[in-house]
């Protein structure tokens, strides 16, 4: 049985973002999307930061504090699973993680995302908070359907959506 990462939110989280369940490589790095194909570090800098800022988000420790900063949290749908390999198909015995008791750590949170289809599975949990709960194409280099310039476009508008980003 695998082991997921804790949330990384703050009292000032009000949009947060829920993946399914960790990478091989973000459970080795400890780290919320940790493989370096994977778009969500890349989008969320197109989001808010200009091609002319100049702003190391590459630190996972930077990142994390920028994040939060912008009033996003980061959680994963399941808690523990079984899972040979990084691929949702293969996850196996998922335990939910407790959405109620999120919410009590972030008094401010007014809406969540589910990062993917599989995340989305559980928005049946996840509307039970009362927010207003969406689907965002998956940012996994496995999503091919989707171009970057698409993703972004979706997270774009969810993000405008709720002020995060004029």
């Amino acid at each position: 049985m695998l082991t997921g990462l804790p949330p990384l939110v703050s009292s000032r989280t009000r949009l947060l973002i829920l993946g399914s369940f960790p990478s091989v490589a973000s459970l080795a790095a400890r780290q919320y999307y940790g493989h370096p194909q994977n778009h969500f570090w890349k989008i969320l800098q197109a989001v808010w930061l200009s091609s002319s800022t100049k702003k190391d988000v590459g630190n996972y420790q930077i990142r994390s504090d920028w994040l939060l900063s912008k009033g996003l949290g980061l959680w994963d749908v399941y808690a523990a699973c079984e899972r040979e390999g990084s691929l949702d198909s293969a996850i196996r015995n998922p335990i939910v993680n407790d959405f109620a008791a999120l919410q009590r750590l972030c008094p401010g949170l007014e809406v969540i995302a589910h990062n993917g289809g599989e995340s989305f599975k559980h928005s049946k949990h996840t509307k039970l908070t009362g927010l207003p709960v969406y689907r965002l194409p998956s940012t996994s280099a496995a999503n091919a359907a989707w171009s970057f310039e698409r993703k972004l476009a979706a997270w774009r508008e969810v993000f405008k959506k709720h002020r995060l980003v004029d």
